[in-house]
């Protein structure tokens, strides 16, 4: 246990911000004996640290998790049940499925953070959702120290929504997950983005997985700055969700405006597109800016404060919401 511990090595942001008190994890037992010591004090649990911006130090405990391990439960000829500590890097779980040529989640190669906060996000990205795979996940409850399991309805994943960011926030630490993937006859998601443009301008005709996890981290890297040379936190705000009428409303004043049907008759608004059209793409005020590729990252040049980073986003929300009418929603979780 550390005291007044820097956690500038902890987010990817790279802002600056002290734990009072600081505990890393390693085991279940370690993680409910750390809720039961700060029962009476506030408690952070932090994961990578990929999807949060600090504003200000952390008072009582920040509690780091860092559980380890890949199992598989069950096989059969098409399918494999991987269950996977909350302590894991996301991408290398990818790498790890790519190896052993379990098919599923390739679209999500290269986003940053650990597993245990996949399910609370439902994270996702060219077409493909955690929710695609998920089977079920074991959480502590942070009251009673229980194990509890949760399948895929209990979850009620939405769009970077989960029942863990709604009802049972903070009420849960997520232990382990566990996700059904394929072994045989992958069912390849090429139609979100440009994955098929990437694999033609390679010359690849019959990819498999790893050929669209190549191509969807070549397409990251080329927009999305590496948080180790660069502090971000990835997409900032998420991409609206609008009525059909909303959008053929704003298509009349821009007639270049994207959407993408979801579902009854709603459709997605990429949210980089009008944070560009507000005038924001390569913005910077101080040490925080939006990135010169995608203006959906925010981005800490050096010394950015988390309250300077917050602050621009404010601004960002606000001419948005001037200019097309569209309130932009925060993806990050802001502390």
């Amino acid at each position: 246990m550390q005291q007044n511990k820097s956690l500038k090595a902890f987010n990817t942001f790279g802002v600056e911000s002290h734990a009072e008190w600081f505990v890393e994890a390693r085991t279940a037992d370690e993680v409910w004996s750390c809720l039961k010591d700060f029962r009476d004090k506030p408690i952070m649990v932090l994961g990578g640290g990929s999807n949060l911006l600090l504003t200000k130090d952390i008072d009582g405990l920040v509690l780091k998790i860092s559980l380890k391990g890949i199992t598989i439960v069950e096989e059969s000829e098409h399918h494999v049940l991987l269950e996977v500590q909350c302590g894991e890097i996301w991408h290398e779980v990818v790498e790890y499925c790519l190896e052993h040529d379990f098919g599923g989640i390739e679209n999500l190669a290269l986003i940053p953070g650990q597993m245990g906060t996949a399910p609370i996000q439902n994270i996702g990205a060219y077409g493909v959702e955690l929710k695609d795979v998920f089977d079920s996940c074991v959480a502590l409850n942070r009251s009673t120290g229980h194990k509890e399991v949760f399948n895929l309805q209990d979850c009620q994943f939405g769009y970077r929504e989960s029942v863990f960011k709604n009802e049972l926030k903070n009420q849960f630490v997520i232990l382990s997950v566990r996700m059904r993937l394929t072994k045989k006859q992958h069912q390849l998601r090429l139609d979100y983005g440009s994955i098929s443009d990437v694999l033609k301008q390679q010359g690849i005709k019959n990819a498999g997985i790893r050929q669209v996890a190549q191509a969807v981290i070549a397409i990251r890297q080329s927009k999305l700055p590496d948080p180790k040379k660069l502090g971000n936190s990835g997409s900032f705000f998420k991409n609206p969700i609008v009525p059909e009428a909303e959008v053929n409303r704003l298509l009349d004043i821009y007639p270049d405006l994207p959407s993408y049907p979801v579902e009854n008759e709603l459709k997605k608004i990429p949210a980089g597109w009008l944070i560009q059209r507000a005038g924001f793409k390569g913005f910077r005020q101080g040490d925080a800016g939006v990135h010169k590729n995608q203006a959906l990252v925010l981005v800490n040049y050096g010394k950015a404060t988390g309250l300077e980073i917050k602050e621009l986003a404010q601004s960002i929300q606000q001419k948005v919401l001037k200019d097309f009418g569209i309130a932009l929603t925060p993806e990050v979780n802001i502390i």
